[in-house]
């Protein structure tokens, strides 16, 4: 029974993906037990976060559900750090915008096929008011996070600039949203490397960010087929 349940949550994964799936989620155990051991909010963030990826990867709006859960999670052990701008990010930006970005997916199956969303391809208008609207951002939660003294001011702010494009491109269902959330795991496993100077525990954090930019790079290619897929399609009128 169990067997069949497993089966039926990744069906349409491959086994390439489905074995990407179960090696982050098994080294994400293995890092929590060997640098943490008593964090288990922040193994249960990885374990999330890393699965929300992989049906992220397929279009699967799932993958928004479990986002919004890890992002509140993420907010709370970004608070015991003082990482108030990652903080702040994920439960007043990442966090909405994932829900929103969940309802736009489930409105725009592609095919009626509620396990794949319908991309999107953003115009030049768009892209310009994208890139304006997160200049915007950034300088706001500049001085929001330097108010909150928050540590290491300048990277917080550079994670607010790729998040808020992260969230913007998965809201607007474009392929490229998982390279800027690689960009912005870049970011993080720096911010959590100084971290963990300070405890030997946020090691573990470090490597679930190393392991979602893998997920995301992924993602990305993943996405670009897909898009190759639908666009193909559309052209035959299939």
């Amino acid at each position: 029974m169990k067997k069949k349940r497993i089966s039926s949550v990744f069906c349409g994964f491959t086994k390439g993906e489905v074995a990407l799936w179960g090696l982050s989620i098994l080294l994400v155990i293995v890092s929590f037990l060997v640098f943490d051991g008593e964090g288990f909010l922040t193994l249960a963030a990885s374990l999330i976060g890393v699965t929300s990826l992989i049906f992220n990867a397929k279009g699967n709006p799932f993958g928004q559900l479990l986002m919004v859960v890890f992002s509140v999670l993420y907010g709370v052990i970004s608070f015991t750090f003082s990482y108030y701008g990652e903080m702040i990010t994920y439960l007043g930006m990442t966090a909405p915008m994932a829900v929103f970005a969940l309802i736009s997916w489930v409105k725009n199956p592609y095919e009626g096929n509620r396990a794949q969303v319908k991309i999107n391809r953003l115009n030049k208008r768009e892209i310009v008011f994208m890139l304006v609207l997160t200049a915007a951002v950034t300088w706001i939660f500049y001085y929001i996070l330097a108010a909150f003294h928050t540590a290491n001011l300048e990277l917080s702010t550079l994670s607010v600039t790729t998040s808020f494009l992260a969230v913007y491109l998965t809201f607007r269902r474009s392929r490229f949203f998982p390279l800027a959330y690689a960009a912005n795991d870049i970011v993080l496993i720096v911010l959590w490397i100084l971290a963990a100077f300070h405890h030997r525990a946020y090691l573990s954090v470090v490597i679930c960010f190393i392991l979602f930019f893998v997920n995301d790079i992924y993602g990305f290619m993943s996405w670009r087929r897909m898009e190759k897929k639908q666009w193909a399609h559309e052209k035959i009128g299939v």
